[in-house]
């Protein structure tokens, strides 16, 4: 596992900014929960008149005076794109650095496959993505109980599984887009990963483009339709994983094979 661990040190800076900026934002979030409660009625009455606006980020679904209703839409944005931007950075760079930073003659010269490197490297990134969701899981919750708020235990768990599940399709999908890539690919992955939450807000504007949030990750973890149903669409995780898994699949194909420079 010499792999791993070389990953994970080299990755810990951009790990700890991530974890660290996603974690803040979300913990201000909550603390300005309690000043603007009273508020929120008026606010969500403003937000339920404002049309495609309102449809698109699912604010006619939900009541802004609760917790889990502002949780899911406040946070859950923070999240679903902090989250997917850090993952898809990660995966997406993986293999493809080697290259660019000069040290796939290094790497490869060692008595390791390349199939094998390449499961150790996406070990890695499993590993920086679970510990991530873990820390700001943590300060969600000790964040809710600082300021006095009762936690919302179920919807707060779905929506973090629901994140959780779309960080690491989108890290499978870049995991296989790296492969194909060679030198830099960071802005291919951040803007794959804008693409698929922008899908998401024009599937909520309308129900003729509905059909793209099975195709987006973003369409399972939607924080209006978690709530609101009480529930994970089972249905677009199972899609969502398949292609992840057709996608790590296809680098397993290409990268033993790729004739690195």
């Amino acid at each position: 596992m010499t792999i791993v661990r070389h990953e994970l040190k080299r990755g810990k800076i951009s790990f700890l900014v991530w974890t660290l900026a996603i974690g803040f934002l979300l913990a201000v979030c909550v603390f300005l929960f309690p000043e603007m409660k009273g508020e929120m009625e008026e606010i969500g009455d403003v937000f339920s008149s404002m049309g495609s606006f309102t449809q698109a980020f699912g604010m006619d679904k939900l009541n802004f005076g609760t917790l889990k209703g502002y949780y899911a839409i406040e946070c859950g944005n923070v999240l679903g794109l902090g989250g997917a931007f850090f993952a898809a950075l990660i995966a997406v760079s993986v293999l493809s650095k080697e290259e660019k930073e000069r040290t796939a003659e290094f790497l490869l010269t060692h008595p390791v496959s390349r199939s094998r490197m390449m499961t150790e490297k996406l070990i890695a990134v499993l590993i920086q993505i679970v510990a991530m969701n873990m820390i700001v899981y943590a300060i969600s919750v000790g964040s809710m109980m600082a300021v006095g708020e009762e936690v919302p235990w179920k919807e707060l768990n779905l929506l973090h599984i629901a994140y959780f599940i779309m960080q690491i399709e989108l890290a499978g999908i870049c995991f296989g887009i790296s492969a194909f890539m060679s030198k830099s690919s960071v802005g291919v992955g951040l803007g794959f990963a804008a693409i698929m939450y922008f899908l998401n807000l024009i599937g909520n504007i309308t129900d003729k483009a509905e059909f793209l949030k099975n195709i987006t990750p973003f369409g399972y973890c939607d924080g209006a339709d978690i709530v609101a149903d009480g529930e994970l669409n089972g249905g677009r995780i199972g899609i969502g994983l398949a292609i992840c898994i057709v996608f790590i699949a296809c680098a397993y194909f290409k990268y033993p094979k790729k004739d690195i420079h």
